[in-house]
């Protein structure tokens, strides 16, 4: 019988990683290909999952020591705040590389989906995965 694969990413003591989330993250958004969508802000729903090398022996009890959600959370803000983007694949790109900028992180899941789109679909968009 063939072991069950384990990816290099799951949170474990053994591989010195933990994961550093944020969930349904609801904010207004310029994105989309339509004229409308370059004007009226719409609602969109990010979702981060981010694999964080834990380093050598005990963080401490300091925020400086681990990778912040809040930070993560503030550099979504800043690239929707810089304006209109197409596509929704590439704002998930942005928030990936914003993300592993901080060498720390070995890999980050980005989700953005729009709620509002299609009318009988709860949501619709796209999740990515990229690795430092």
């Amino acid at each position: 019988m063939k072991k069950p694969m384990i990816s290099h990413h799951v949170a474990s003591a053994a591989s010195g990683l933990r994961h550093v989330f944020v969930r349904d993250l609801e904010m207004m958004a310029l994105i989309g290909i339509y004229e409308h969508e370059k004007v009226d802000p719409q609602r969109i729903i990010v979702n981060i999952d981010l694999s964080v090398n834990e380093g050598d022996g005990p963080q401490g009890d300091d925020i400086g020591h681990v990778v912040s959600y809040e930070i993560v959370v503030k550099k979504v803000e800043q690239i929707i705040a810089d304006g209109h983007i197409n596509l929704v694949e590439t704002l998930c790109e942005k928030i990936a590389a914003a993300c592993l900028r901080d060498k720390r992180v070995a890999a980050a899941r980005v989700r953005v989906e729009k709620p509002d789109i299609i009318r009988n679909a709860r949501s619709v968009g796209v999740e990515i995965e990229r690795q430092r």
